[in-house]
């Protein structure tokens, strides 16, 4: 077929940009990295410092020659017959679908056959897959050994190892290479005004001085970053290494075609036989699209990572942080209960679209908060103490009426606040959506902002109903619901997580800055016999929301804007 006649090499710098020099270059993208690292950012800025950065980018942009320095003739879909043929003789499976183009979701896979409900139809070697390990073992492997970013950050080796390779006519991932989208739908690629929508920023990156041992050196420009790192973004997984003692990131050929619905993982890797499996997550009919679950994922991190809103998401959630302050008086008895309790004296929690809107955890933690200082004795040294720190993240037990009415007051006042911190209405946003007039990324932004104004709506009503309902159950003198051991059969199989137990367990909402962010995840937590997976995704939200910080009780009269403007430094980074 001629590989090196179907690329296309454009050096940056030729043409109307041939001029420019070097350490020109060099000093607009240090003013760059300088902005995107600023300790020091001001709150109620955020729009004006994007706005600066966005103009750095654009004027480093223009000095380069703007567009992917490595281009591939036709389009990606006149390549899918060489991804197939790729994939099949390097062992993948091919047979039973087609890749085909489907109205508002793009390319995905069609089946060609009937494929029954957990039928085994996907699976993938690992020699396929391109991951941190291959690139350690590629031309990127001594800048890798060396740069302690690339250590650190696994989805910027992928980025960087997925550049390298695309500069190479003769690679083995060259079929896979030109089948991926030229560009993509995340907020990278968002024009100034579908940001403002969105009010999100950009990520910072870095260079090392062993990066002009790669074949990148003479052409590499913003657009092949974001282009890499889009690609990393929206198609990233986690599986176990070779010897299936820890876990590394990789990119899935064939498998990142599949588009996303609401269901279960069904994906898992297969350690005995070398590869990534997938089993049919429901019946698919010859002609229809074979869909996989991506996680539970809020439309925020759909955005950000994969680039499209997905509607009538049922994992759909925004995210607050919450937090004891330490000059609480009761602060030391308050972190002692949560440290029996498994919960950190602050951390990230959601709200979520379902009923009830709040995790198991996050009752726990608002009960504790709550707590006056008799409430906290019986939890450390009163009688049943043990029994009352199982219950805490329990509905049907309250620590008294008081505090129930204490807790949902408070989230009603916090969900309210958070509401405030939008420029718009909801009935505005849907006016606007309803004009037809927007970009793509524009209605995407809007939507997203919508339904977090729902969700936060849908917990102030549903904190209103609670704190009305306990405050009749003081008034009536009702008596308090007690725990007895017979209860335990009870709480464990209930179907409602704010009715189960809480065990010393993992904050469901918890999330590292580090945490990876995958696609559909794939941990090696838990082994089956089968050897599929079974474990939650990790996921990180990247919205303002999740950002909206609202922390200790003695800050309740802080105003929206003040509450906006605290969440500056960790939202800069997020994009």
């Amino acid at each position: 077929m001629g590989k090196k006649s179907r690329v296309k090499t454009q050096k940056s710098g030729s043409g109307a940009a041939a001029a420019v020099s070097p350490k020109e270059i060099m000093n607009l993208i240090t003013e760059l990295l300088q902005k995107c690292s600023n300790p020091n950012s001001a709150p109620g800025r955020e729009w004006e410092e994007y706005v600066q950065i966005r103009t750095l980018v654009e004027r480093i942009r223009k000095k380069q020659k703007v567009g992917l320095s490595i281009l591939f003739d036709g389009k990606r879909e006149d390549y899918f017959p060489e991804l197939i043929e790729w994939a099949r003789t390097n062992g993948a499976s091919t047979e039973g679908f087609e890749l085909a183009e489907f109205p508002n979701e793009g390319f995905g896979l069609k089946a060609t056959r009937e494929i029954k409900a957990e039928e085994l139809f996907l699976w993938v070697p690992r020699k396929l897959l391109m991951t941190v390990e291959s690139a350690k073992n590629s031309v990127l492997g001594p800048l890798y050994s060396q740069d302690r970013i690339l250590q650190a950050m696994g989805n910027i080796t992928l980025a960087f190892h997925l550049l390298c390779e695309r500069a190479n006519p003769e690679s083995f991932w060259v079929p896979y290479i030109k089948s991926l989208p030229t560009k993509y739908d995340t907020p990278l690629y968002f024009e100034e005004d579908e940001v403002n929508y969105l009010q999100s920023t950009q990520a910072i990156h870095d260079t090392h001085p062993n990066a002009s041992k790669l074949p990148l050196k003479d052409a590499f420009t913003f657009d092949d970053y974001r282009w890499a790192v889009s690609s990393v973004m929206t198609r990233q997984n986690q599986i176990p290494t070779e010897d299936g003692s820890r876990v590394t990131l990789a990119l899935i050929p064939l498998w990142d075609m599949c588009n996303h619905t609401n269901g279960l993982i069904t994906t898992g890797y297969n350690l005995e036989d070398d590869q990534c499996e997938c089993v049919a997550l429901q019946e698919f009919k010859a002609g229809e699209q074979i869909y996989i679950f991506y996680g539970t994922r809020s439309n925020a991190e759909f955005v950000i990572h994969n680039g499209f809103f997905f509607e009538n998401n049922a994992h759909d959630r925004v995210k607050i942080k919450l937090g004891v302050s330490k000059s609480d008086r009761l602060y030391a008895m308050k972190a002692e209960v949560l440290a029996r309790a498994g919960i950190p004296t602050s951390s990230v929690f959601a709200l979520h679209v379902t009923e009830p809107p709040i995790s198991a955890q996050l009752l726990a933690f608002l009960r504790v908060f709550c707590m006056s200082e008799d409430e906290l004795k019986e939890h450390l040294i009163g009688e049943h103490a043990i029994d009352k720190i199982f219950t805490l993240g329990n509905s049907e037990f309250p620590v008294s009426w008081d505090n129930e009415i204490k807790l949902w007051t408070f989230l009603e006042a916090r969900a309210s606040l958070l509401l405030k911190t939008y420029r718009t209405t909801i009935e505005e946003d849907i006016k606007v959506l309803q004009q037809g007039n927007l970009s793509l990324h524009a209605a995407m932004a809007v939507k997203l902002r919508l339904v977090e104004k729902e969700i936060l709506e849908k917990a102030v009503k549903s904190a209103s109903d609670n704190r009305k309902l306990y405050s009749k159950r003081l008034e009536d003198g009702d008596p308090l619901p007690k725990y007895e051991e017979s209860n335990a059969p009870f709480l464990e199989n209930s179907a409602s997580d704010s009715k189960l137990p809480l065990v010393l367990r993992n904050l469901e909402e918890e999330a590292d800055p580090e945490e990876l962010k995958i696609q559909e995840a794939l941990s090696i937590s838990e082994l089956t016999e089968n050897g599929y997976v079974n474990g939650k995704d990790s996921l990180l939200n990247g919205t303002k929301s999740e950002n909206a910080t609202v922390l200790p009780e003695e800050e309740a009269t802080k105003n929206a804007k003040e509450i906006s403007a605290e969440c500056t430094d960790e939202a800069k980074v997020q994009l």
